[in-house]
């Protein structure tokens, strides 16, 4: 009976297998000769040059059906396609969808399916270079296809490598990787295409076409030559060796980053060491424990287990009354990928060294110069802009400091005669509490995210018109935690959509919280007879999560923090850009990508819009108005501290890519203690190695950029100052500025330059008055 079921099996499924190859037929290229007479005799013949000679199947096929070893050989390069075939239509990154199968892409998936990718857009390039025309149909379309397929499938494993981590994902990007770069610099170094730009931009059509069109071609151009267009033979080949050994170098430094934020875990079973401690971190430290295989963790009884992840690390700094165990976390978030296998000092001094080569190879002075080729602002008028926040803040910061340590003396504490760096968010945090009565865990309560997320959507309604569903079950997730929205115009007829994944995963998923692109709107890309194809981004927070049966509880600061990234989104989502080269995000000067973000944070503070998320998630009670007052006095607290230390990122990100010199004997350490010199009140410890961390300029798009958050603050505050102008309070007026920032900020993306677009909504070119304003930072008139 066994025996019997077994070949019945083996039978079906070879019929099934039959079945497939008949449908591949269409596609294999196969000697003619196989095609004529027996049709089910070419199925056999195909299916047994497909199967390996130790497939138990090639038993259920007649001796006289089987090809001769001349036969085989002659069909061995259709067998190969045949079976390339079949591989690549089970993988989920090679498929046609409409949203990304984030769920079905594994590690096993990345090789062959960048790979088939790859090979797939080389003939695109191929046939694009050979008929190419300065046409827009001819060039940008076809173009627009290769770069737009290349973003959204490598962008995927991208995605999920922050968010999924695993070590075959990252062996399986490692071995690709290279490929993906040559594959970029071959496209961004195509002659026949650069020259087709240049032939655009030189016509007699130029001035005929749109504002857009125009910033798509000029964008192209630029692109290209700081891609090295221009390069010949050694110059070239050098610069395309510097670009695949900075992608190595920039992944292992975040791998790095990620791998010791993980290795570092603290285990707890003394409440005592833990006092003063709030519920949720009692409860998250607990939940991290179970997951690290103590079954029992209680919030109440432990163990506890700290991490360097932003939740359990914040909550140690800001409430943990046993000093040496705020002094051991510190000094562990400090030297963070600073020793042993996972040290990034020698990747950081390569970088250095290979964007200094090759901006020389460019023509540039230094890599800041190249990186302001992109940007709204240069070298001279970023570091005009950082000196003058700097001096409009130290003496607010010396003031900072003279409070706190005057306070934690009047507290009867030993700690006020050598007040150090693990003590300042504690104290810090005991003084606003004291200043302004505000407990900022004890504001969890009325943050849940839930609630919080309702108001975001409704602030957005009435600023901008649309409103935000859940579409949870529309599109494939990554995580049962993501959540998946649709943004819908005011007829009801869907703009865009976004996923949402809120919470810390610190196993698997990297720290901070930003907003990226899926799809770009394209008029190009359209499907199913719609006019446009609509963006979608995802925005990724690191919050606390749920513990127990209690939602997602928010401090103030990460509904900030979701506001903002919110920002990044909307003008992502509501661009009306169809060019996807300049819709949304995309072909926006980097220092000014940060505007529509920060903007959004000041709605945070207005009364209106805080008070409709602010609800006690158990009693239901409305944050009271009192604490509202106290959050918007606590709101500049130690302001000029905080305005110091981006001045000290964004300086010193300057510094080391412009004047220092990463052969010479200066160290990249040296450089940060003489710009904390001017930077920070209370000098860094000795062994401060917060750079061996800083993803933003080694890891991430922020190199010789991290002064844009401070000069796109310049710009969201001065354009927040429009809504206050016409009155808070005023309904109407308010909607009527916020479509007007929504047509202008919102809607043209990269279409036009930011300077064009903010003069657009405002009336008048950025003044840094109102950030100083809204900081507190602005002297006092006598």
């Amino acid at each position: 009976m066994g025996p019997r079921c077994q070949r019945s099996t083996v039978i079906v499924f070879s019929t099934m297998l039959l079945s497939t190859v008949s449908f591949l037929l269409t596609s294999a290229r196969l000697p003619a000769a196989a095609l004529s007479g027996n049709p089910r005799q070419a199925h056999r013949l195909l299916l047994l040059s497909v199967l390996p000679s130790s497939s138990p199947l090639r038993a259920f096929c007649p001796a006289a059906s089987r090809p001769s070893p001349a036969t085989c050989s002659a069909y061995s390069s259709s067998s190969h396609a045949a079976s390339a075939m079949a591989e690549q239509a089970d993988n989920p990154l090679l498929a046609d969808f409409d949203f990304p199968p984030f769920d079905r892409v594994d590690p096993s998936h990345v090789r062959p399916g960048i790979r088939a990718l790859l090979s797939r857009l080389e003939g695109e390039l191929e046939e694009l270079e050979k008929g190419v025309e300065p046409a827009w149909g001819k060039l940008v379309d076809p173009l627009e296809r290769i770069v737009d397929r290349l973003d959204v499938i490598w962008g995927m494993v991208d995605h999920l490598k922050a968010v999924k981590d695993s070590a075959d994902l990252r062996a399986a990007v490692e071995d690709v990787q290279p490929e993906k770069v040559k594959f970029e610099l071959r496209l961004g170094q195509s002659k026949p295409i650069y020259e087709a730009f240049n032939a655009i931009r030189n016509s007699s059509a130029w001035d005929s076409l749109s504002d857009a069109r125009k910033r798509v071609v000029e964008g192209q151009i630029k692109d290209a030559v700081l891609g090295g267009v221009a390069l010949e033979d050694e110059q070239r080949e050098k610069f395309n060796q510097i670009q695949q050994e900075l992608e190595k170098l920039t992944e292992k430094f975040s791998e790095n980053v990620l791998d010791a934020t993980k290795k570092f875990e603290k285990l707890i079973t003394d409440k005592k060491e833990i006092d003063g401690l709030p519920a949720t971190a009692l409860g998250l430290a607990a939940q991290t424990a179970v997951s690290k295989g103590h079954e029992n963790a209680s919030a109440e009884n432990g163990p506890w287990v700290i991490t360097l992840d932003a939740p359990s690390y914040m909550a140690v700094m800001q409430h943990a009354k046993n000093r040496a165990l705020r002094e051991e976390v510190y000094r562990a978030y400090l030297t963070r990928a600073s020793s042993g296998d996972l040290d990034n000092t020698n990747i950081i001094s390569q970088i250095l060294k290979l964007r200094l080569e090759k901006a020389k190879l460019l023509g540039y002075k230094n890599y800041a110069e190249v990186s302001m080729a992109r940007k709204m602002a240069t070298v001279d008028r970023v570091q005009e802009l950082l000196e003058k926040i700097r001096a409009a803040s130290w003496d607010n910061a010396v003031q900072d400091m003279e409070d706190l340590k005057v306070f934690v003396k009047d507290s009867g504490s030993a700690e006020a005669n050598d007040l150090t760096h693990w003590d300042l968010s504690f104290w810090s945090e005991r003084l606003r509490e004291s200043k302004y009565d505000i407990d900022e865990e004890g504001l969890r309560p009325y943050f849940a995210l839930p609630k919080v997320m309702d108001g975001l959507f409704s602030l957005a309604n009435k600023l901008f018109g649309i409103s935000v569903e859940p579409a949870d079950g529309l599109a494939p997730v990554w995580n049962s935690d993501v959540k998946f929205y649709c943004v819908k115009d005011s007829s009801n007829s869907p703009v865009a959509y976004f996923y949402f994944d809120p919470y810390s995963r610190p196993s698997e998923k990297r720290g901070g919280a930003w907003m990226n692109v899926v799809f770009s709107r394209s008029r190009v890309l359209a499907r199913n007879g719609s006019p446009v194809r609509l963006p979608i981004a995802h925005m990724v927070c690191n919050q606390m999560p749920p513990v127990g049966d209690k939602p997602s509880l928010m401090t103030f600061r990460e509904v900030e923090t979701v506001f903002h990234e919110f920002g990044h989104a909307l003008q992502h989502m509501l661009t009306r850009q169809d060019e996807a080269f300049v819709a949304g995000i995309r072909g926006i000067e980097w220092d000014a990508v940060e505007l529509p973000s920060q903007f959004m944070e000041n709605w945070c503070y207005h009364k209106d819009t805080l008070l409709s998320i602010a609800k006690h998630y158990e009693t239901g009670e409305l944050l009271p108005e009192e604490i509202y007052a106290k959050l918007v006095a606590a709101k500049n607290f130690r302001a000029g501290t905080f305005s110091l230390r981006q001045i000290r990122f964004a300086s010193v990100d300057m510094e080391l890519h412009t004047t220092y010199d990463p052969s010479g004997p200066v160290s990249v350490y040296d450089v940060d203690r003489k710009v904390a010199e001017r930077t920070q009140v209370l000098a860094p410890l000795p062994e401060d190695r917060f750079l061996c961390g800083f993803s933003h300029i080694f890891a991430g798009g922020y190199a010789a950029g991290y002064y844009s958050y401070k000069w796109a603050e310049v710009l969201s505050a001065d354009a927040f100052s429009a809504f206050e102008d016409v009155g808070l309070d005023n309904e109407k007026a308010i909607e009527e500025t916020g479509r007007r920032f929504r047509e202008t900020v919102l809607a043209l993306g990269g279409g036009k330059s930011p300077l064009e677009v903010f003069v657009s909504f405002r009336g008048r070119e950025p003044s840094p008055e109102a950030l100083l304003r809204h900081n507190g930072l602005l002297p006092v008139a006598a």
